[in-house]
């Protein structure tokens, strides 16, 4: 939940725009290179579709989040950088954020739950972050992130209900156009929702005509939920995929993936383990479960992309061993 202040500063923003994108493609260019987009042979001829792979596992943190923390914190004023900032994350965005703190010279807490991916656990650490364990998901870390906020006078920074995150994260799919401008269909994991909406704001921008698919463990269904009913929506929050761990749609990305997006997708976590097989066997890439999630979501919906062209977003790469241990064990018995 929102505390009074937090939800009085959503009904404040301003849905990002296409020119807000593009702000941020030449704030962020200095920090992150453009990650490359490979036609994949492998899936192509799986999907009988031509199919191109995002890589944003590429980046630095390996992960699409970094586009958006230094975004955030390049716009902040020195007065919210010198308070200190604080953020809710299940490991990517917590990264992404603790990686800009460190440009910029702030203080980053970031609020974790108590169970969390180890490897990007270490990196935050790595990265001068002060890390706070609490609760058993990430909806229980913001909360008790919120309040810390509140009670210590650090920004809190929300994990999507913020328009400096959403055009960071957004230039991924600039990217998308810029070098296949004859894209038909993007489809892209959601968690929170902000690439997802990001994904929107440029597609709908550059043509009305390219789909924007979104895909969300039916484990943790809040944000299709959301969208589904047209308001948030709470349901349960038990996928193993961390960066699809959310308990319900945020206000921001919700608003926007109301209006433009085209299709939601539910998948299970075997379908989002076996995918993580096969991206590896077809495309020699190395997904995290949140990672490869648009792409068991493109297997499941394959007839409706016969022919076309598509973009998957392969959204990062920090998964441990013993995550890709089970999921090469749920694919090799699928297959």
């Amino acid at each position: 939940m929102l505390d009074a202040a937090n939800h009085l500063r959503i009904k404040a923003m301003h849905l990002p725009t296409i020119r807000d994108v593009y702000r941020a493609k030449q704030t962020i260019a200095p920090y992150i290179a453009r990650s490359p987009l490979h036609f994949s042979a492998g899936l192509s001829d799986l999907l009988d579709a031509e199919v191109y792979l995002k890589h944003d596992e590429h980046l630095p943190l390996g992960a699409f989040k970094a586009r958006g923390g230094i975004n955030l914190l390049a716009n902040l004023s020195q007065e919210e950088r010198d308070r200190g900032v604080i953020t809710a994350s299940t490991g990517n965005h917590g990264q992404s954020i603790a990686n800009a703190c460190r440009i910029f010279g702030s203080k980053a807490l970031i609020a974790l739950p108590e169970k969390s991916n180890p490897l990007k656990v270490a990196a935050m650490k790595a990265l001068g972050a002060e890390l706070i364990f609490h609760g058993e998901n990430v909806d229980q870390a913001m909360v008790y992130g919120e309040r810390l906020a509140a009670e210590e006078g650090y920004r809190f920074v929300h994990p999507a209900n913020e328009p400096l995150l959403i055009a960071g994260v957004a230039t991924q799919t600039l990217e998308v156009i810029e070098d296949l401008p004859d894209v038909e269909v993007i489809v892209m994991p959601l968690g929170g929702g902000s690439s997802a909406a990001g994904a929107c704001i440029v597609a709908k921008a550059t043509s009305p005509d390219i789909k924007v698919i979104a895909v969300q463990s039916e484990s943790a269904p809040g944000g299709y939920r959301s969208w589904e009913a047209g308001r948030l929506v709470e349901d349960v929050n038990q996928t193993s995929a961390e960066g699809l761990a959310t308990a319900s749609g945020y206000e921001l990305p919700q608003a926007v993936l109301r209006e433009h997006l085209d299709d939601f997708i539910l998948v299970s976590d075997d379908e989002i383990r076996c995918a993580i097989g096969l991206v590896i066997e077809k495309s020699h890439t190395m997904a995290e479960a949140a990672g490869a999630a648009a792409t068991a979501g493109a297997v499941k919906i394959q007839e409706s992309l016969k022919g076309k062209k598509v973009s998957i977003t392969i959204s990062g790469g920090n998964i441990t061993l013993e995550q890709l241990a089970e999921a090469i064990k749920v694919y090799k018995n699928t297959v």
